[in-house]
């Protein structure tokens, strides 16, 4: 049943939007027709981000729950926005673009019992370009060898999570396309648990917003922050390595082959590879520090401690 006047319910539907007017009144109709054959209490809620154009007017027309932001924030932005508002204890964020099938929100929701997040992994059937497929598959892997489990589509907007863990989070999220990378790592880090289900995506309604260089960059710079984070020394440790042996090759090279001394390089890439290491370790301390005070703080807030 569509969203009432209730202090909660079951499922919250996020559609961050952003010039939408043209394909947000047929995804809205086709949400409703799988959420009714639920049977479960629900909610769509439209953060319309300072579009110019009908997306508002559009949205609430069709019977949906509309938050307006003042001017263009972002497309993160607007996810926090609608995680702070929703009633529901799941939250479903999907794109507004269309190229999510809502006939798949059972399927995420299904697994969810168990599971804290559960995420749309692109199959190859999906309509996407090749240059993003790539640059996927490239982030999947770095992203994999951060979380030392398999992720399979790091980008993917498309995911049902519970509300208390995606609320755990939201002062990670950015206000960029980026947030689906920060909420999968802070998640997999944090230790809750994460799944994927396979999911056909086809192409979006309108023109795309996502700026291949700029935002690829970004998602990079975001991997790198969250890994930092959650596990510093998967960052420092290859580096710090990286110069010790490099330092130690060069010496040995200069020494055995040009017959010259050990030279100052060597010695200088040696003793800055032990002091990334020791940053490594301190960053490493003050990571668990700061998780352990966090979980502290949240069983307090949920009642799990005394006063």
């Amino acid at each position: 049943m569509p969203e009432e006047s209730r202090s909660s319910v079951d499922i919250s539907i996020i559609l961050p939007s952003y010039q939408e007017e043209q394909g947000i009144p047929s995804l809205l109709d086709r949400i409703r027709e799988v959420m009714d054959r639920l049977g479960r209490t629900w909610e769509v809620l439209v953060v319309d981000d300072g579009s110019t154009d009908g997306t508002a007017a559009r949205a609430q027309e069709a019977g949906s729950r509309v938050i307006s932001h003042p001017y263009n924030i972002g497309n993160g932005a607007a996810v926090k926005t609608g995680i702070r508002e929703a009633r529901g204890r799941v939250i479903v964020m999907m794109d507004a673009d269309g190229q999510h099938d809502p006939a798949d929100i059972p399927r995420l929701l299904e697994p969810l019992g168990r599971y804290d997040m559960v995420v749309g992994a692109r199959t190859k059937a999906s309509e996407t370009s090749l240059h993003r497929d790539l640059a996927n598959k490239v982030y999947n892997w770095f992203a994999s060898y951060i979380c030392n489990r398999r992720i399979e589509d790091l980008t993917s907007g498309f995911r049902a999570i519970k509300a208390d863990a995606a609320r755990a989070f939201l002062y990670l999220l950015p206000n960029t396309y980026s947030y689906p990378t920060t909420l999968t790592l802070a998640i997999v880090r944090s230790g809750r648990s994460l799944k994927y289900i396979p999911v056909k995506t086809v192409r979006r309604v309108g023109r795309s917003k996502i700026r291949l260089f700029r935002d690829g960059t970004r998602f990079f710079f975001i991997i790198m922050k969250i890994a930092t984070l959650f596990s510093p020394m998967k960052v420092f440790l290859p580096v710090s390595a990286l110069m010790f042996f490099t330092g130690v090759g060069y010496g040995l090279i200069r020494i055995f082959f040009f017959g010259g001394r050990y030279g100052p390089t060597s010695a200088m890439l040696i003793t800055m590879s032990v002091v990334v290491f020791m940053v490594g370790l301190v960053s490493e301390q003050v990571a668990q520090l700061r998780f352990d005070r966090s979980e502290s703080l949240r069983d307090r807030q949920s009642g799990k401690e005394g006063p």
